[in-house]
């Protein structure tokens, strides 16, 4: 009884893991760029308790002799999928699809250097301190959006139209009615995704490749040029809201199966002790 009890235990607290990912899929459901994670689970270990030595006695079992005794389930993996999201149509000119899954911006590194990517196109303008007649393209949090040349990306202060082409070149038109190139967006093909951390806010880094024994070129190409981009649109969330609530269901039930087991072990100890 008090193995069932710390099996049933420890499978709610992993359980409760897998409700906590789901919940965070849905309420990301309309956040752009977002990747859904998904949770997958192992049997921990179990001891195999042979309780009946006649094998004469079990003439047609179809089961192993004996009995399996667990100690609950535990998470083995929380995913990211990124798989493509469907593409929103918005008609505003800073906003930025890219329409081929594996494909990311690259944003300014992190304080110690690292890399970051992210599939969030709502770009914004943010105001040169330094040159009041420039202004930066930023992400929604303020993070420099960087050039194929690996510098951020710089407008001018004032202009009429912005077009950002299929290969992510970045073409202003002035007041006087001359254009500009000012610069051509970053874009890598990340080859091992599976490998990327969420460090929030859409954004992924890589962890220590050389703990790997992995190179930058064994996980991303440089792929600036590749004509994936779509101006005016947005990509949204991969979360498949009728999947989410199916799993949180199949969950919430699992989770009640394992309570009752800790209640029906709880009345059986009470039995017992009744005895006299």
């Amino acid at each position: 009884m008090n193995q069932s009890m710390i099996s049933a235990a420890v499978t709610m607290g992993q359980l409760q893991k897998k409700l906590d990912s789901t919940s965070h899929n849905l309420a990301n459901s309309n956040t752009t760029g977002y990747k859904r994670r998904d949770v997958s689970f192992s049997d921990l270990l179990f001891q195999q308790v042979n309780n009946q030595p006649v094998a004469g006695q079990e003439v047609g079992r179809l089961t192993p002799n004996g009995l399996r005794v667990g100690s609950g389930g535990a998470v083995a993996q929380t995913a990211m999928r990124f798989e493509q999201g469907s593409l929103n149509e918005t008609g505003r000119s800073l906003d930025v699809a890219l329409t081929e899954p594996g494909y990311f911006f690259e944003i300014s590194p992190t304080e110690d250097g690292e890399r970051r990517f992210t599939r969030d196109g709502a770009f914004y303008l943010s105001p040169n301190p330094d040159n009041a007649g420039q202004n930066f393209l930023v992400d929604q949090d303020g993070e420099f959006l960087l050039s194929a040349d690996g510098d951020p990306i710089i407008l001018p202060g004032t202009y009429n139209d912005i077009q950002i082409r299929e290969d992510g070149t970045i073409e202003v038109v002035l007041d006087g009615g001359e254009t500009e190139i000012v610069g051509q967006l970053q874009l890598v093909n990340i080859t091992k995704p599976q490998l990327l951390n969420s460090i929030g806010d859409n954004a992924y880094t890589f962890p220590n490749l050389d703990e790997l024994d992995l190179e930058m070129d064994d996980v991303l190409v440089e792929a600036a040029g590749t004509q994936v981009f779509r101006q005016g649109s947005l990509e949204m969330s991969n979360v498949d809201m009728g999947h989410e609530i199916s799993e949180m269901l199949l969950t919430q039930r699992n989770y009640q199966f394992n309570s009752r087991a800790v209640s029906i072990a709880d009345e059986m100890m009470g039995l017992v002790n009744s005895i006299r």
